[in-house]
């Protein structure tokens, strides 16, 4: 059984939807690590799948408190209660946000830019350091049809006029579906962090460019000045059957499967 943290979350309600044998976990705001190791052991899991987090930068900016409380504190509480179980915790692709090479990034290259990457790189060391078998999944931004949360495919689904996006930016974006699909692989990772998600040699501007013609958008996508790069290199899970679609191929698959939106 696989106790899942964040379940009204983006990540978390597509695991509960389409993974088996899984178990939502309470809100654990507010928790304490007292309440956090009643949760664990009463909920009699073998895995915990951990994506609850405060993930908006921009929060995280404004409160770094309540930031490193929900994205660093709260794994480790975790951690501590999870002896024997299996433990992965999502971190993110923006440990990368800082760094200074062009890409794609293999895992030693972490550099955290802001409040919220460089919570979520302590996060994965101190849990490492509590639980070496834990794994950390560097996620990338994760898209499907969903209102809640801002996400690319959603986003050039009700683009109009004209998108910005530069042929100097990389990065990977990955369907939200393949994520939940891959965690029976990710359960049999040893422990570690691991990027993770889709992967491409195109730039946003020519995927973006091919994503609209794909879904026949008449929208213009103008070719603008680089931002940071978050381009991974997502080989060392893969050789552990952790795989995902190219990062066009993914979303094509996304469009398919919500053809009733194009």
């Amino acid at each position: 059984m696989t106790l899942v943290t964040g379940t009204s979350g983006f990540v978390g309600n597509k695991i509960m939807q389409v993974c088996k044998d899984v178990i939502a976990c309470p809100s654990l705001r507010n928790a304490c690590e007292d309440d956090v190791k009643r949760i664990v052991c009463e909920s009699g899991a073998d895995t915990i799948i951990h994506s609850a987090a405060i993930s908006d930068i921009g929060e995280c900016e404004k409160d770094p408190e309540a930031s490193y409380t929900a994205n660093v504190m709260l794994p480790i509480y975790l951690a501590k209660a999870s002896k024997g179980i299996k433990l992965i915790c999502f971190s993110s692709d923006q440990v990368y946000s800082g760094a200074k090479e062009f890409g794609p990034y293999t895992e030693d290259m972490v550099a955290p830019k802001n409040i919220y990457s460089k919570h979520k790189l302590e996060m994965e060391q101190r849990v490492l350091d509590i639980d070496p078998d834990a794994v950390m999944l560097r996620a990338e931004w994760m898209y499907d049809l969903y209102t809640k949360k801002s996400n690319y495919f959603m986003n050039m689904i009700n683009a109009s006029g004209a998108v910005r996006f530069s042929s100097r930016n990389f990065r990977g974006v990955t369907y939200v579906k393949e994520v939940a699909d891959n965690m029976e692989n990710v359960k049999r990772l040893p422990g570690g962090a691991y990027n993770f998600g889709s992967q491409t040699t195109k730039s946003m501007y020519d995927i973006t460019k091919d994503f609209l013609a794909f879904i026949g958008k008449d929208v213009t996508v103008i070719d603008c000045e680089p931002s940071q790069n978050l381009w991974m290199d997502c080989e060392k899970a893969r050789r552990y059957g952790v795989d995902f679609s190219r990062v066009e191929d993914g979303l094509k698959k996304c469009a398919m499967d919500h053809k009733e939106l194009w």
